[in-house]
């Protein structure tokens, strides 16, 4: 099945967290290099800068690409990227109607692969600051606000959106 996120996925027969842990293997000795001739302040700026960039351009133009209204698109790509994603978390729903969806992620398997490899930040910068590109891709008519994520030490990932009234 053909989905909008195909282009993102490469391959939708490799789970998102493997495709996570491929990323990882590349990732990691480029920012250990970097660290060391930059120092890690410096690194870590420069690969943040580098791939909140790659995540806004690529959410960006996933939504372009889908007809619709912002919201419309924002539902698109949340669907699809849940689909994807929710085999590699366990979450409850606290509310889910057309002013908000509010929910909490209780357990997150790409966050315990990054902290076991001691790099949450580069998993935050992966992971969890995508799904604000993908609320980006509302445009106002979808926001997301999210005080504390598992990535970051947290007992869970707190996922507030609010809808803007039709």
């Amino acid at each position: 099945m053909t989905t909008v996120l195909d282009d993102y996925l490469v391959d939708s027969g490799i789970s998102l967290l493997d495709k996570t842990r491929i990323q990882a293997q590349v990732l990691l000795p480029v920012l250990a290099a970097l660290r060391a001739e930059l120092g890690k302040e410096k690194a870590d700026a420069i690969v943040k800068q580098a791939l909140r960039d790659w995540s806004k351009n690529l959410f960006g133009a996933i939504g372009d690409g889908i007809d619709g209204s912002p919201r419309r698109k924002w539902a698109t790509i949340q669907s699809v990227f849940g689909e994807v994603s929710g085999k590699e978390v366990e979450f409850e729903i606290l509310r889910q109607d057309k002013e908000a969806l509010n929910l909490d992620v209780t357990r997150c398997r790409f966050a315990e692969f990054f902290r076991a490899l001691g790099e949450p930040d580069l998993g935050a910068l992966l992971i969890c600051e995508a799904d604000f590109d993908i609320a980006a891709v509302g445009e106002g008519e979808v926001t997301l606000e999210r005080d504390q994520t598992i990535m970051k030490g947290a007992p869970s990932c707190t996922f507030r959106y609010k809808f803007a009234p039709r």
